[in-house]
């Protein structure tokens, strides 16, 4: 039946993901940036099923991700520069913030007690690990490339990264991990009760 359940949600989750994705409800674009608030059903997923469906979740919104890329600014020119180190980058950090994310829940919450701070952390760790891994990712893959080169304008690399994600990782952050905090600590309340 657990099983059953959670087919469900992840289903339910990934549906909510494509829509938001599809939708202005997904990103903020701001010039070439995008501030995403995709990692709030990821964080629903890690924090009620597990590190699993938190990979899982982190997939969906990794491919939806790749297909904006199509058409996202700064997405066009990567694809042109590498089209399979462009997919790394939009599927990789994604998958990797779901798992952590329902591993760092996993680990601080083994009790089993669901606190009010223990649910805020795991949710503040997804939108900070998206930005994290992806940059990460983006340096590794596309830091020598002329396109990162000319944006970097002969900064070097921690200052092009607090450049490049400044207001935008704080503002997904606090939006990303109000929300993921308020709905998951409700969830995780309803389920508890209609289990006992």
């Amino acid at each position: 039946m657990k099983n059953t359940d959670n087919l469900v949600k992840n289903a339910l989750l990934s549906a909510i993901i494509f829509f938001m994705a599809l939708t202005p409800f997904g990103y903020l674009n701001i010039g070439p940036f995008a501030i995403t608030f995709l990692t709030v059903p990821v964080i629903i997923g890690a924090i009620l099923m597990g590190k699993g469906s938190g990979a899982f979740l982190g997939l969906m919104f990794g491919i939806t991700s790749f297909m904006n890329a199509f058409k996202s600014p700064m997405g066009t020119v990567l694809m042109s520069i590498n089209p399979i180190y462009t997919f790394i980058l939009c599927i990789v950090p994604r998958v990797l913030e779901g798992y952590l994310c329902g591993l760092i829940f996993e680990i601080i919450n083994k009790k089993r007690d669901n606190k009010l701070w223990k649910v805020s952390l795991a949710s503040l760790s997804c939108p900070v690990l998206n930005t994290v891994l992806y940059m990460s990712t983006l340096i590794i893959l596309f830091g020598n490339t002329d396109y990162i080169l000319n944006m970097r304008g002969g900064n070097n690399i921690f200052m092009f990264v607090v450049a490049f994600v400044g207001v935008q990782a704080v503002v997904e952050a606090v939006v990303c991990t109000l929300l993921g905090t308020v709905i998951s600590t409700a969830l995780l309340k309803t389920f508890k009760s209609r289990n006992d």
